[in-house]
């Protein structure tokens, strides 16, 4: 098995962790599946035959090193984050690997960065949380906008689901979550004013105009690691909150072969300056598959030598934007002119 082509995924039998698993297997890579629960891996092995299953606990450092052993990477599916990423990373570090995640905590975000970003540098290895649709595609879409432009005065992202059925690790996190949002304002990160601000925003079909609340979330603690803009809000329609708050909503059922649910979603991001505004826009289908190429792409940027840096790194500082958007099939991607 060659060491370039195996990587290990941490919570590979998650919902996320499974598309990801699904993803690099199409894409050629070799999956370890990693986690706490033996029977579950036990489980999706069936699934995906040939794969090896190592258990491994983030209280465990030892299994966690036999259970990276031979990997290139390690991708972390496995919320909370605030729990998992940073013995997780720990375990990459002494491993000498790279660590991916897709984390949409901005605590757990903050946490990696003031913990590793000076070993992850020293060790010359990418520690990047927060390749998902929460935070990665935002920050791809803001850098793909602000283009040529050295600064921007403000962002602005606008999240739009037409549903949103939550699964067990999204639960889980919320109420694992409990920390203060952020944005950026006046330059800096700050406490998100209570009550959160809310504002109208139009769409194009099937959403149309919006009302919407800001809910901030990882891709204000990327942006701000690597654009410079005085202010950084981010927003999200009522109906998936809804959703969300819902004891009783299920988790998403599949709609096609690949497992996706139904659920379709847009996501803009205004970057502001001078007066200028210049708009970038992705649409697709399931916020949890489509973290799947997200990240997926990402490692293999990253293992190619083709990321920008090393440390604690943001995806739009680490990756051409443009370009990495366009490598995605499965989103449907709106840019302003080059």
């Amino acid at each position: 098995m060659s060491i370039h082509r195996t990587v290990a995924v941490f919570g590979a039998y998650g919902h996320t962790g499974r598309f990801v698993v699904a993803e690099l297997c199409k894409r050629g890579w070799r999956p370890l599946l990693c986690g706490r629960a033996a029977d579950r891996l036990s489980a999706l092995g069936v699934q995906f035959p040939g794969l090896e299953s190592r258990a491994a606990a983030v209280g465990d450092a030892a299994s966690l090193d036999r259970a990276f052993e031979g990997a290139s990477a390690v991708i972390n599916c496995a919320g909370p984050f605030l729990d998992t990423a940073q013995p997780v990373i720990q375990a990459a570090l002494r491993a000498g690997i790279h660590y991916l995640d897709v984390c949409a905590e901005q605590r757990a975000v903050l946490d990696i960065v003031d913990r590793f970003a000076d070993a992850a540098q020293q060790a010359a290895v990418t520690v990047m949380p927060a390749m998902a649709f929460y935070g990665g595609l935002a920050d791809l879409l803001a850098t793909a906008a602000l283009d040529d432009w050295p600064d921007a005065d403000a962002i602005d992202i606008g999240v739009a689901l037409d549903s949103w059925h939550p699964t067990a690790g999204t639960r889980l996190t919320g109420a694992r979550n409990q920390f203060q949002r952020l944005v950026v304002s006046n330059g800096r990160l700050q406490a998100l004013a209570d009550p959160a601000p809310t504002r109208q925003w139009t769409f194009p079909p099937p959403f149309g105009t919006q009302p919407m609340v800001a809910v901030p979330l990882s891709e204000i603690v990327t942006l701000s690691r690597h654009v410079h803009c005085a202010e950084v809000h981010s927003y999200m329609n009522l109906a998936p909150l809804n959703d969300l708050r819902a004891v009783d909503t299920p988790a998403p059922v599949a709609a096609d072969a690949d497992g996706r649910s139904a659920q379709v979603f847009a996501i803009e991001t205004l970057v502001h300056r001078n007066g200028q505004t210049r708009l970038a826009r992705a649409q697709g289908r399931d916020i949890y598959a489509i973290t799947a190429p997200l990240v997926v792409e990402a490692l293999q940027r990253i293992v190619d030598g083709r990321g920008k840096a090393s440390g604690v790194v943001s995806p739009g500082a680490a990756f051409d934007a443009r370009d990495f958007l366009a490598s995605l099939p499965a989103l449907q991607v709106s840019l302003p002119p080059a």
